[in-house]
């Protein structure tokens, strides 16, 4: 994947800045998705682990509200494909279309030229048009007739998609949901979140009156910030154990890619920092492993006769994988749990 260098990325920003731009952020989206904190965070660490977003759940949970709110909150382009049977991958790519007074081909870009793509019900287009994405996702990049266009940064799908099992979707194939970063469900909403909906939405809808909270140059500062977020050794051994422990297990007949590992490290960055941390705990890496994990792997006929989900078996996976032995901040200066060089087990950067 192709990813921006730091100078074009901008400075890193500090502590208290990063926190008021992530912050102002998700209050944003928050007036119009009522009581899903967790998910928006999660969201938001997703875009800035320079990732993509699948959102998975039955009609009417505000899939695509979460997409478009994310979406106008960053004062940056923005493209909607809703995704057809019809839709051909020329109409997501672009093509090369002759033009009579030039006597020449000339390239007319398609949605995917934009900073955040929301993609409506993306298993509803065929396999043909759901492949489109493939190289943009991995490679930030598309080519069309031979000639490679690069696309800008920030760069994120946001995909929702209706349960496989309901009428007239196609599933995605193993490739596409690899490129996936997360998969989210967004759940009906508690009593209260509901009651408080009907007096937001019922009038208007609030996304209309939507105002940006942050603009492109400051999201790809925020992304620079996550990057510079640290991950000691044990913590990747870890991520690197869980991974490895998805493709030994006996439920599963496929388990998760390296790519996996390398997005479960990357998120789990954006989730430290929003949380105001510059380390990574193995705390981190559990509370995303189904997200991040679950949708990328396959279970055994036997499991699915069993009725076991890939959410469950991840989760199993991560109650039974022994934590590293010094789940302390990396920052911790007490002598106990120090290695026989007198270092801490997560060694720390120097400050």
């Amino acid at each position: 994947m192709t990813q921006q260098t730091r100078d074009e990325l901008g400075d890193i920003l500090p502590a208290d800045e990063f926190r008021t731009a992530s912050e102002a952020i998700v209050a944003n989206i928050e007036q119009v998705i009522e009581g899903k904190t967790a998910t928006v965070r999660l969201a938001l660490a997703v875009l800035l682990a320079e990732g993509h977003l699948l959102i998975e759940d039955v009609p009417g949970v505000g899939k695509t509200k979460l997409a478009k709110a994310l979406a106008r909150t960053i004062d940056c382009s923005v493209r909607r494909i809703q995704f057809t049977p019809d839709l051909l991958p020329s109409d997501v790519t672009g093509v090369s279309v002759y033009n009579q007074e030039t006597h020449d081909f000339e390239f007319k870009p398609g949605a995917v030229f934009a900073n955040l793509v929301v993609g409506d019900e993306i298993n509803r287009a065929s396999p043909k048009t759901q492949s489109a994405l493939l190289e943009c996702m991995e490679e930030r990049q598309v080519t069309v007739d031979g000639t490679t266009y690069e696309l800008q940064s920030p760069f994120m799908v946001i995909a929702t998609q209706n349960p496989i099992e309901m009428e007239g979707t196609y599933p995605l194939p193993e490739a596409q949901r690899d490129r996936f970063t997360a998969r989210i469900a967004m759940g009906y909403p508690d009593a209260g979140a509901e009651l408080a909906m009907l007096d937001v939405h019922g009038g208007a809808d609030p996304l209309h009156a939507l105002r940006p909270a942050a603009d492109a140059a400051t999201v790809r500062r925020l992304i620079a910030t996550v990057r510079d977020v640290h991950v000691a050794d044990a913590v990747k051994q870890y991520a690197v154990d869980l991974v490895t422990a998805t493709r030994e297990a006996p439920d599963l007949r496929l388990g998760a890619s390296p790519r996996a590992t390398l997005q479960l490290l990357r998120t789990a960055r954006a989730v430290a920092a929003l949380d105001g941390r510059d380390y990574v705990l193995p705390d981190d890496l559990q509370t995303l492993a189904v997200p991040v994990l679950a949708h990328r792997i396959m279970p055994t006929a036997d499991a699915q006769l069993a009725r076991r989900t890939t959410d469950a078996i991840v989760a199993d996976l991560v109650h039974r994988l022994p934590l590293p032995h010094d789940r302390r901040s990396p920052y911790d200066t007490r002598s106990t749990g120090n290695d026989d060089n007198g270092r801490s087990h997560y060694e720390p950067r120097g400050r």
